[in-house]
């Protein structure tokens, strides 16, 4: 693809050919890095945590309290899966410190996370409540509601996705802008062969863009998802 989207970076040579664009690549890279991770984490467990075990007791132990203060103690289920979604989601946010394209700016992956959080939100829901109960909500506060209702439901992947989708495309354009305004004024006086510029003035728009933002929308989208599901269930 041109301009800001991904690109493609290799074809897998069976079926005429699959495209592997560099959301997939850098996708899959993440999960190896969670993947290993993981592994490392629940080696040598000790009795008394330190170093490495105790770092990663600490973010387990941010997620459960951030689960139960959010969703409630009864639903401490979700930890595994808001653990996951609230690391991936920081690690695929912040890919773009290292120079590579953030696979949250890529519309696929945001609304990929956005129909699993819509499925948990409706499958836990009629689990909880019972399919006839769960259904019957669609009716409330009264029938003739219920096209506005359903309209309401499938509003909520599209806003979860475009939300977290616009802030990290936004920040890789702008990103992207300031590279090419930076690289054209280095030529204009003389530094074309020296990028200082190029070096030195992204770094402020990097940590907003990239740190604190890709962080922040990270929190938002997981805390988004525990508020939906959590609704539904209650």
């Amino acid at each position: 693809m041109v301009g800001f989207g991904p690109r493609i970076v290799y074809e897998i040579p069976i079926f005429d050919g699959i495209p592997l664009s560099d959301t997939v690549v850098n996708t899959w890279i993440i999960m190896a890095i969670l993947i290993t991770f993981a592994v490392m984490a629940s080696k040598r467990l000790e009795t008394v945590p330190r170093g490495f075990q105790n770092a990663t007791e600490t973010i387990v132990e941010f997620i459960s309290n951030l689960t139960a203060q959010t969703m409630g103690s009864d639903k401490l289920f979700f930890v595994p899966y808001m653990g996951t979604l609230f690391l991936f989601l920081v690690f695929a946010n912040l890919w773009g410190l290292i120079g590579l394209r953030q696979p949250t700016a890529d519309i696929n992956t945001t609304f990929a996370l956005a129909i699993l959080t819509f499925i948990a939100i409706h499958f836990f829901g009629a689990k909880r409540k019972g399919v006839g109960t769960y259904l019957k909500g669609f009716l409330e506060p009264l029938p003739f509601l219920l096209p506005m209702n359903i309209m309401s439901e499938l509003s909520t992947p599209i806003s979860l996705a475009f939300r977290l989708f616009g802030n990290m495309v936004g920040g890789f354009i702008i990103i992207g802008l300031l590279y090419s305004a930076l690289t054209s004024f280095s030529s204009m006086i003389g530094l074309s062969f020296f990028p200082i510029l190029q070096a030195g003035a992204p770094v402020f728009f990097h940590l907003y863009f990239d740190l604190f933002s890709g962080v922040l929308h990270s929190f938002i989208f997981v805390m988004l998802s525990m508020v939906f599901i959590s609704i539904a269930m209650d």
